[in-house]
């Protein structure tokens, strides 16, 4: 299996280099960029397969960076990014995940908890789907190639939208809890919230329903999570 290729994107050197030390030791090659617009250059020289964001850079900004990745027409747009911040706050944490971050990790942390969420994203990266085409509405996936296309249109999902999407098809008219659905798509325990599921939803349903604000698939289910329905 080839090595895989891990891109930290951040100013403060000691940080980079205990971030790259440990990624080497646990089998990836680190690959460093000091600033924002350096990053995003690396990014599309080198098409790494996750990307450790951070958020306060010289040059560009990490949203600044995740924004024009998410927009990037190449291969980079699907490349899953975990966004660091040395902020607490709500409103940074949802921000990253609005602008299509995967996942996010407040300074200071354990490197043990950085590996494992760093494993658990290249993880569900390497998840083998059924070998099968599925169809709704006017939507047609193709499991094995990670495609979702919508009358014609090929749809743009991250890593983490297509997941869920993929969850939600597999349980098709069961009821999925927020806290089930946080477990099995970030596939370790969580530390975060339940709003993280709502933001990633409504996104999806803005990508794949005709009326985002009147779901006819992703059908909210007050007070519990949701439930996908296929039936027209």
């Amino acid at each position: 299996m080839s090595q895989k290729k891990i891109l930290i994107v951040d100013d403060e050197e000691h940080i980079c280099e205990l971030i790259g030390f440990n990624l080497k030791k646990n089998g990836y090659k680190a690959i460093v960029a000091g600033d924002g617009l350096n990053g995003l250059k690396i990014a599309k020289e080198e098409k790494p397969d996750l990307i450790l964001l951070d958020v306060m850079l010289p040059e560009l900004d990490g949203y600044e960076v995740c924004k024009e990745i998410r927009r990037d027409s190449g291969a980079i747009s699907s490349t899953p990014i975990i966004m660091i911040t040395a902020r607490g706050e709500e409103f940074d944490r949802v921000l990253g995940l609005e602008l299509g971050a995967d996942d996010y990790i407040t300074k200071p942390f354990s490197i043990r908890e950085l590996i494992a969420r760093v494993k658990a994203v290249l993880r569900r990266t390497d998840i083998k789907t059924v070998d099968k085409n599925y169809r709704f509405g006017n939507i047609s996936i193709d499991f094995e190639k990670h495609e979702v296309i919508k009358n014609r249109d090929k749809v743009e999902l991250t890593l983490k939208e297509f997941e869920l999407l993929k969850i939600l098809i597999e349980n098709k008219g069961r009821v999925m809890t927020r806290d089930f659905l946080l477990d099995k798509v970030w596939g370790y325990e969580y530390v975060g919230e339940t709003r993280t599921i709502d933001v990633h939803i409504r996104h999806l349903r803005q990508k794949i329903e005709d009326l985002d604000g009147k779901p006819k698939y992703i059908e909210t289910i007050r007070g519990i999570g949701y439930r996908f329905n296929s039936e027209e």
